[in-house]
């Protein structure tokens, strides 16, 4: 268009936002698009298609099952996001030099992650408690008192960053500011993923240095039936599969961000599709297939006599003990 390419305007963002808006695909190169690229409109309808499936899965199993809510609103919300997100780019794909549907994308896709991973962190305590609390080197609620809040503040970073960026991309301005702060966000996500994740692992091996030592004794014997079952089990992988998918992705986002809008990761199509998309629907489609609230019915079914006496024993043991026994089970600690 008139001769002029976008890089001879890099700092004229008033000029490249007009030289963008009078862009088609026929009179200026993808590589002036927000994107450096035409979003594939395949892919990012079948990610469309798949998080819709599993927005819908994930509703249906909180009414099912009506336990874990604060796991549910958490994977609901991620999941809306991740919907709303794609269908941005479904829209980028008709016009890749408009902003509303970039922004759309990079502000939804950006955080949705972080509501899953707190649906993650409030899972954890469930399974220790399972085990017993003993192979833990932290009490159970201590887990999500821990994670949740920086789970927020990672949440809170990106929003603010990426509500920024948008405002300053509107009004023609540097997005730099906000792009700092998304990247904080997703920086401080990947270190708090980091840390649950050792935790995990210490709580792993310690469980099962206890079980080589003293065999069955080293585990809560009220949940010995829900350690059985093989829908628990197939949690336990799935929760482990899906939280290594989203440390993956949170990582990726930051090296991505890291370069601005257009660095040589964000104007990658295929490391996108298989780096964010990948990863964060193989994620959502696991944890449906092993939702929770459906891999931990066998233990509601414990008589609620036994329960209320095992927590009475327990709260008078805390009083007496820095080292408490048990806290109640996944029966009765609602996530």
């Amino acid at each position: 268009m008139d001769g002029f390419r976008l890089d001879q305007r890099a700092t004229n963002y008033t000029a490249i936002t007009d030289y963008r808006n009078q862009c088609t695909l026929d009179t200026c190169p993808l590589s002036d698009s927000y994107y450096a690229y035409r979003p594939s409109l395949p892919a990012n309808a079948v990610f469309l298609a798949l998080f819709s499936f599993s927005l819908v899965c994930f509703t249906l199993q909180a009414v099912l099952s009506r336990r874990f809510v604060g796991f549910t609103i958490a994977l609901v919300a991620g999941c809306i996001l991740e919907v709303v997100g794609y269908a941005g780019r479904v829209i980028s794909y008709k016009n890749p030099f408009d902003q509303n549907g970039f922004l759309i994308q990079i502000c939804c896709l950006t955080i949705a992650p972080a509501f899953m991973a707190a649906g993650l962190y409030l899972c954890l305590s469930r399974i220790v408690n399972t085990f017993g609390r003993e192979n833990s080197r932290i009490a159970p609620l201590s887990y999500p008192r821990i994670f949740i809040p920086c789970d927020i503040v990672s949440l809170l970073l990106q929003a603010i960053g990426g509500a920024m960026a948008s405002i300053a991309s509107h009004q023609n301005k540097s997005s730099d500011n906000g792009d700092h702060i998304m990247v904080a966000g997703l920086a401080f996500q990947v270190f708090t993923l980091l840390v649950f994740m050792l935790l995990c692992v210490d709580f792993g091996v310690k469980t099962l240095q206890r079980m080589r030592s003293m065999g069955e004794q080293a585990l809560d014997p009220t949940h010995a039936k829900l350690r059985q079952s093989w829908s628990f089990k197939g949690f336990l992988c799935a929760l482990s599969v899906a939280t290594v998918c989203i440390f993956i992705r949170s990582v990726y986002r930051v090296a991505e961000l890291s370069e601005g809008w257009s660095g040589a990761l964000i104007t990658n199509q295929n490391l996108f599709i298989g780096l964010e998309g990948v990863m964060v629907v193989i994620a959502v489609l696991l944890l449906n297939a092993f939702h929770p609230g459906l891999c931990f019915r066998e233990g509601y079914d414990l008589p609620l006599r036994k329960i209320k006496s095992k927590n009475r024993g327990n709260a008078a043991a805390e009083k007496r003990s820095p080292s408490p026994r048990s806290e109640d089970g996944p029966a009765t600690t609602e996530a």
